[in-house]
């Protein structure tokens, strides 16, 4: 079994990626049984599409490699915490457990008094210092 630092450092992989892309970079990936089912990150910029979040692409991919709707026994490791509408997918999901590396106090759910699924895990500040690292540099470049 590994730990939630090996699979947020494999998150962090993915907001590599991003960053690559020049997008937010912000990754995610999804976990069942030990096994790596999802990985993402935001395609916003690439798609054009303001929906395309790491974890809106993670929790599909997820979906279709399980072949139904809901994650159940499904753990999700996010580099930034997630928005209000990925919080309302991870919602509907019924996920087990999702693992958030950095705040985002301005946009993250937590702060707006929002919740995940009743049955749903939340454990945050996995390698938070890494994953906040990465995106504050990103927007401290663009400016």
């Amino acid at each position: 079994m590994f730990t939630d630092e090996y699979y947020m450092k494999m998150a962090l992989q993915e907001a590599g990626t991003a960053l690559d892309n020049d997008e937010v970079p912000v990754g995610c990936i999804i976990v069942s049984q030990d096994r790596i089912i999802a990985k993402a990150h935001n395609l916003t910029e690439t798609l054009n599409d303001v929906t395309a979040h790491a974890e809106m692409q993670a929790i599909t991919s997820a979906a279709n490699f399980l072949g139904g709707k809901y994650l159940q026994n499904c753990t999700m490791y996010v580099t930034l915490e997630p928005c209000v509408m990925c919080c309302g997918a991870l919602n509907w999901s019924q996920i087990s457990k999702v693992v958030i590396g950095a705040r985002d106090e301005q946009r993250g759910f937590i702060n707006k008094n929002l919740s995940l699924h009743p049955k749903t895990e939340v454990v945050t500040g996995i390698l938070a210092e890494e994953c906040a690292t990465v995106v504050k540099d990103f927007f401290k470049n663009k400016r």
